[in-house]
């Protein structure tokens, strides 16, 4: 049933329409009598990462990770000094490399996600994500999560929905720490894809990261993640760019009382404004397209009082 008491579930929400928004479709959905009442196996809610969860500025964090790891492997592959993307990495011209747009993040990613076994990979992720720090902030990115979705994610979980994280950040890089950060299991963690290999090490299984691509969870990739990992349409959808379009318009096609999302940045000061012309998480058509359906928007300077556990940026 839904989550009552006098406790303000979503503090770091201003009361503004949208947190009113959320909270009357929770109650419409969870609350014992009503009309529009969902079975508690049905309440399945997905939420975009990147710009979603946590920061995605100047940089996703993903990316980033594959840069240090860039940096790491350079001593082994003398090549890359006369190699793009990588020349211009090593010199530390990021512009440069990324120039080359998704094909050179393509193979940044690639060769700093492959030839190891998952165990391997988890490792070296986690070892990074216990060190690494944001550029302007100096937080570890785990640090840069909202701390109002925090307080969404726990609200819908105490009204028995089952939150899912469906982004198009690598699925292994996001379930070394969805649960610890997020409170959501590696089962319920769906993402982009590189093909895996089962292998015989002195005897003992092991799975080997291959440099190839099994699968890309962005776009009209999501609506197929959701169906290929979960097998039922959400009922609430919640992203921040055209990205996550397509799994908003998913969620909202089937029946009965749906709910969309959209985080959209609008404080510079605490966070970073961008929308429509931004090379990071452009939101542009899913803006149009909320406003045409009348799907909820946050306006990050005006609904939260506060962004990050931190305090402000």
């Amino acid at each position: 049933m839904a989550q009552t008491g006098s406790a303000d579930p979503l503090p770091s929400w201003n009361d503004t329409a949208t947190k009113k928004a959320i909270v009357t479709f929770v109650e419409r959905v969870a609350k014992a009598g009503s009309p529009d009442l969902v079975p508690p196996a049905e309440r399945i809610a997905t939420f975009d990462n990147d710009g979603t969860l946590w920061a995605e500025q100047p940089i996703y964090f993903q990316l980033a990770f594959a840069l240090d790891r860039i940096k790491a492997l350079a001593p082994m592959h003398p090549e890359w000094k006369d190699k793009e993307p990588f020349s211009f990495l090593l010199k530390g011209d990021l512009k440069g490399a990324l120039a080359g747009g998704e094909a050179a993040i393509f193979e940044i990613v690639t060769v700093t996600h492959s030839g190891m076994t998952t165990v391997e990979f988890d490792q070296i992720v986690q070892e990074w994500m216990s060190t690494a720090r944001h550029p302007v902030t100096k937080r570890l990115y785990t640090e840069m999560v909202y701390q109002p979705m925090l307080e969404l994610l726990a609200y819908l979980r105490a009204n028995e929905f089952k939150t899912f994280i469906v982004s198009g950040g690598g699925i292994d890089f996001m379930r070394v720490f969805a649960e610890r950060v997020y409170g959501v299991p590696p089962e319920q963690t769906v993402g982009s894809s590189g093909k895996l290999n089962f292998e015989l090490r002195d005897g003992k299984p092991v799975l080997m990261k291959m440099p190839e691509l099994s699968f890309n969870d962005d776009k009209t990739g999501k609506p197929v993640g959701i169906q290929m990992h979960i097998g039922r349409r959400p009922i609430a959808a919640f992203g921040n760019s055209d990205g996550d379009l397509q799994m908003l318009e998913w969620a909202r096609g089937g029946g009965g009382v749906r709910f969309a999302l959209l985080v959209h940045h609008t404080d510079a000061e605490r966070e970073w404004a961008y929308d429509r012309t931004s090379s990071i998480g452009r939101l542009d058509k899913a803006l149009d397209t909320a406003n045409a359906m009348g799907w909820t928007v946050v306006d990050m300077k005006a609904d939260w009082k506060q962004i990050f556990p931190f305090g402000s940026k």
